[in-house]
């Protein structure tokens, strides 16, 4: 984040985080507020290790910190994370198609555990299969690294596939209110029909006609054995996003000391400033979420099964990426 970067972030929440002057004490400036809060998500350091660094209360830093969380996400989440449109979806299948050749790709999906403190009374609800306390932290990327929707605060104990299931975007999918494009035909490949939009997605999802996960099992085919290998290529990108954004913020990569909510809060913060710095104009040379005050119970999932239709888009896919105009061979020439 370069100066310019950091001042245009204070105009827009400097009101916020800004404090009165009394005749008792002079407040803590708007600007070392916001410097402390970057330097917390920077580096994932304690709130003592900062007041001793900045000379000011250990209290005070971690209200600073909060509070300019609370700010960023006030006035940031709308324009860095705005509900995906018809004509967004278009632009990320585009952009999957140019980069990795994937056709009617709308974005991966995966999910990340961030580590907690185990919160008191929380029994094994925040204890995942790593054999770690965390939050579950879902995303999903566009090409570009960019967060397009995302969900946090799930028990760490919930599989990808049952965040996914209660997250709004899940809903979405299932309830079909996320204004995907209609199936189209892809250019060259009519003989094989319309083929939907669709996510792409690892194992741990389930398989839909608007979300694909890899065949599972060894002895595959080599039709299966290429499907898997370009889904893999678009799917990377959520991989390389959390990637990107851990080491950008690498509060993410430490325990955090707080209570599930404010953690909530600073994983959000997060997401918004990544999602500002991977804007191409604010790019230095490097490269709809759910309330979070409160965790909903996430239903059954009804195992990863798919149906009829999911099957037989993914064959469809596989046939694609083994024809001669949708073969790796081919578009290399």
């Amino acid at each position: 984040m370069t100066p310019g970067q950091m001042d245009e972030i204070l105009n827009i929440i400097g009101r916020d985080i800004t404090r009165q002057h009394t005749n008792f004490r002079q407040p803590i400036e708007a600007r070392q507020r916001l410097a402390v809060t970057l330097r917390y998500l920077a580096t994932g350091e304690t709130f003592s290790s900062l007041a001793f660094s900045y000379r000011l209360g250990e209290r005070t830093v971690s209200q600073a910190v909060l509070q300019t969380c609370d700010a960023i996400v006030c006035h940031l989440k709308t324009s860095q994370l705005p509900k995906p449109t018809a004509d967004t979806w278009r632009a990320t299948a585009r952009r999957f198609q140019e980069k990795f050749d994937f056709p009617h790709c709308l974005g991966a999906l995966d999910g990340k555990h961030v580590n907690v403190f185990a919160p008191a009374n929380s029994g094994s609800q925040f204890f995942n299969y790593k054999r770690a306390f965390s939050i579950v932290l879902m995303a999903l990327v566009d090409a570009d690294f960019k967060i397009l929707a995302l969900q946090i605060g799930d028990y760490g104990r919930c599989s990808d596939g049952g965040v996914f299931a209660n997250s709004a975007l899940g809903r979405g999918l299932q309830n079909k209110t996320l204004d995907l494009p209609a199936p189209e035909f892809i250019p060259g490949a009519e003989d094989l029909g319309e083929l939907p939009y669709v996510f792409v997605a690892d194992a741990a999802f389930p398989l839909k006609t608007n979300l694909m996960r890899p065949y599972p099992g060894h002895n595959l085919s080599h039709a299966k054995k290429t499907f898997n290998c370009r889904l893999s290529r678009a799917r990377n990108t959520v991989e390389d996003a959390f990637g990107i954004l851990s080491s950008r913020w690498r509060v993410l990569l430490s325990r955090i000391m707080l209570e599930p909510h404010k953690v909530d809060k600073v994983v959000m913060a997060t997401c918004i400033l990544h999602n500002y710095l991977t804007q191409p104009s604010h790019q230095t040379g490097t490269e709809t979420d759910r309330h979070i005050t409160e965790l909903n119970s996430v239903p059954a999932m009804g195992g990863n099964r798919g149906s009829n239709a999911a099957y037989e888009v993914r064959d469809t896919f596989a046939r694609y990426f083994n024809s001669p105009v949708g073969s790796i061979a081919r578009i290399t020439e």
